[in-house]
């Protein structure tokens, strides 16, 4: 009696549990019956090519310009305020509520874009984009009035200025969990040196 190749018995027992169809079993050789078929291969391809540029889609790439602008805003509109200045949660007035610290978060762009353009209910985050809500949806609800318990916002931003403030992030905040020299003199640029000297 012959044996059959272990292989064959494995494709074997796949095309019974599928009825006896089995897409996979070609009569060519070997390399050809192990091959998956073109539309898995390109699918599968397109989804490395979209998980690579998933990143860099919700922003682009940032430029120094809007990294420095970025940078201003953060400053300017009550940021530091309550995540510090170098968003680590060290906020810089006690009457404000104590923001989360960024330093370490892993939010990707379109995670901080809504989180900074919809505030976040009953945290003490507040909405920026003064179209949130009524103009452009917030979490999957539908358009209508903003919540009752976000924290007023200092003052509202527009969506390129938001897009700034996450380029700054992502170019100088996140992932860098340790505050640095450089990070003190980036922030701080205009303002004497020997305020760093302790970092």
């Amino acid at each position: 009696m012959r044996r059959r190749r272990p292989h064959r018995q494995r494709e074997l027992q796949y095309s019974r549990l599928r009825g006896g169809a089995d897409m996979f079993l070609t009569t060519g050789s070997k390399a050809d019956a192990r091959r998956k078929p073109a539309w898995r291969r390109r699918g599968v391809m397109l989804a490395l090519v979209l998980a690579a540029l998933a990143p860099t889609a919700a922003t682009g790439t940032p430029d120094e310009a809007q990294v420095k602008a970025g940078l201003e805003v953060w400053k300017s509109s009550g940021c530091a305020d309550c995540h510090g200045p170098f968003a680590d949660g060290d906020k810089q007035r006690d009457e404000m509520p104590t923001g989360a610290n960024l330093r370490g978060s892993r939010l990707n762009g379109a995670a901080l874009k809504q989180t900074i353009s919809c505030g976040r209910p009953d945290t003490g985050m507040p909405s920026f984009d003064g179209g949130a809500y009524l103009v452009r949806a917030c979490y999957g609800q539908p358009l209508g009035a903003a919540p009752d318990n976000l924290y007023p916002a200092p003052r509202t931003l527009t969506p390129a200025q938001i897009d700034s403030v996450i380029a700054y992030l992502q170019a100088h905040v996140l992932g860098r969990r340790q505050i640095t020299h450089e990070d003190c003199l980036y922030y701080y640029y205009d303002a004497p040196s020997f305020w760093c000297d302790d970092k």
